[in-house]
């Protein structure tokens, strides 16, 4: 008795370890910045909901210099939070989470603490120039940008695409022939 061919494919490699492309992590990079401003919007209103409340007057926090410069001020503290913060527990962001990808250290341990806050601080400095330092991600082996090297950091896919395939074939009802 002979079995039948299926005529399947041979499995492919997963992702997983291979450096993130420059695609992944742009859109990995706008869904943060949309959450970050989202979370810190929905906080500003709060405060002012909160301060109306309890004063009894409308607060307007963007009229008048000094409460402008303390919501710049705010927002910076913020981001550097919402980077740093989620860097040093995870080594990834929301953003980075829902596209699959983590930043670990170049030997491939988890990130320190010391990697997420300089890699959050020098994150401006590849912006500076018009974007030059985050050409390595296109032109490099390696994929670093500028903050990645001063953090000695890179950017890596975490999930494996062949086993969540796998796993989700599994789970599949069979369906009965005949």
């Amino acid at each position: 008795m002979t079995t039948p061919s299926t005529g399947s494919a041979p499995p492919t490699a997963g992702r997983q370890g291979n450096y993130a492309g420059g695609v992944t992590r742009l859109v990995a990079f706008a869904a943060d910045a949309g959450a970050s401003w989202g979370i810190f919007t929905l906080s500003v209103a709060a405060i002012t909901f909160a301060l109306k409340l309890v004063t009894g007057t409308t607060v307007d926090l963007t009229k008048g210099t000094v409460s402008a410069v303390l919501v710049v001020i705010s927002f910076v503290v913020w981001e550097f939070v919402y980077f740093a913060y989620q860097w040093s527990l995870s080594g990834k962001t929301i953003g980075m989470a829902l596209l699959g990808i983590r930043v670990v250290a170049t030997d491939g341990d988890a990130i320190a603490v010391r990697q997420a806050v300089i890699r959050t601080i020098t994150l401006p400095l590849s912006f500076l120039l018009f974007g030059l330092g985050f050409l390595g991600i296109l032109l490099n082996k390696d994929r670093h940008a500028w903050h990645d090297r001063m953090a000695k950091t890179v950017v890596v896919y975490s999930w494996d695409a062949r086993a969540a395939r796998l796993r989700w074939l599994a789970k599949q009802e069979p369906t009965a022939t005949g």
